[in-house]
């Protein structure tokens, strides 16, 4: 399970759509605070499905092969093997110009509410889901476990949580750079998505496969 969320959450942090939509926020009006809320409410999307599945399973991991950890299994296969044929279509498909989402030139008059609301749009809910399906075999009794969740979470949310402290901590540097980093992020945005889609996806279906039939 450790190991499963170290990659779904490294995948997470390191996608390009949200980071861009970040730095974007960061660079508007009272750009500090919308990061923050964007930053907190991201953190709320992560906490709230690993809560859901941990009252559902007691906090207490399914028995091997049992039906719920098939169930689970079965998710993770499903989700690899989308992510998968996701990446491969988006690779043959012909490169596209780039042209940023109509929200964007908004985002400067965005109130904190869409901040918040940017957050669960924005969110890779096939990896979150992913995470979820993995967050099954948790065992809260297990220090360990309780370690693990954790770092997800904030492993899941550490390019924000950077951006955001870089921005406080030097204004007028991180600005630039951020912005730099969102035009190199906006042009190989198609690259980072086909190939962090195939890394997760092939890791999600190997290790789906593998609980199915050992």
């Amino acid at each position: 399970m450790i190991l499963d969320l170290v990659v779904i959450g490294t995948a997470i942090t390191l996608g390009p759509l949200h980071n861009s939509a970040f730095i974007l926020l960061l660079s508007s009006r009272r750009g500090v605070r919308k990061g923050l809320v964007f930053l907190l409410s991201w953190l709320a999307n992560l906490v709230v499905v690993i809560a859901c599945v941990l009252l559902l399973t007691g906090g207490e991991p399914p028995a091997r092969h049992s039906a719920p950890s098939t169930a689970a299994a079965c998710v993770k296969l499903a989700i690899g093997l989308g992510l998968v044929l996701y990446g491969a279509h988006r690779r043959r498909r012909p490169p596209r110009p780039h042209v940023p989402p109509r929200w964007t030139a908004r985002v400067d008059g965005a109130s904190l509410a869409t901040a918040a609301g940017l957050a669960w749009l924005l969110q890779p809910w096939a990896m979150v889901g992913a995470g979820a399906a993995t967050v099954v075999a948790a065992n809260l009794s297990s220090l360990a476990d309780w370690l693990a969740l954790i770092g997800y979470c904030l492993l899941a949310t550490l390019s924000l949580i950077i951006m955001e402290m870089y921005t406080v901590w030097a204004p007028a540097v991180a600005n630039a750079r951020l912005n730099a980093l969102r035009t190199w992020l906006e042009q190989h945005q198609d690259q980072l998505i086909v190939t962090l889609s195939l890394i997760v996806g092939l890791w999600l279906t190997a290790g789906g496969i593998y609980e199915l039939v050992a």
